[in-house]
């Protein structure tokens, strides 16, 4: 493996930022890899966040976004996957609970709507039980669940 030196790394790890929205975290770990030292890591990093390469709130935001729009993830997942990418939870928190809670429910309704199509259950409450499981392994909150299941029940009875 040929040996980078700090200055290409950083033009490297520049250009990589360009491309897309990374945290310190990802960043840390691709110079790593590159065998980059560890003082080294620290002074590219720094110069990244000076030049706004690297933005820890933007980062979150952006993939607060993304999982919650395109992957419908809920916040407990969203949240447990910036916590790996070493984002404090205050900051995910906060922006977190800034998504519109009608919009948070209408993707959770949709989610459940969409999976009690494909769903067999011997009665209501083994239906229930597997909607509630799938909503949590999506990262929903059992408070959201059970609205939007008890909703969605009262939905059915009204047709």
């Amino acid at each position: 493996m040929k040996l980078i030196t700090e200055e290409e790394a950083l033009h490297k790890v520049a250009a990589y930022c360009s491309a897309a929205e990374h945290c310190k975290a990802e960043v840390s770990d691709k110079l790593l890899k590159w065998g980059i030292a560890y003082d080294a890591v620290d002074r590219i990093i720094d110069r990244l966040v000076a030049e706004r390469y690297i933005d820890d709130e933007r980062y979150c935001r952006s993939y607060i976004n993304d999982k919650f729009r395109f992957a419908k993830w809920g916040k407990v997942k969203i949240a447990q996957g910036l916590y790996m990418k070493k984002i404090p939870s205050d900051v995910a928190w906060r922006h977190l609970n800034e998504i519109d809670q009608d919009a948070y429910l209408d993707v959770l309704r949709g989610l459940i709507a969409g999976k009690r199509k494909s769903v067999q259950a011997d009665n209501d409450y083994e239906l229930n039980a597997k909607l509630m499981r799938f909503a949590l392994s999506r990262g929903f909150e059992m408070k959201d669940i059970k609205l939007c299941i008890c909703f969605s029940d009262e939905e059915e009875y009204v047709d």
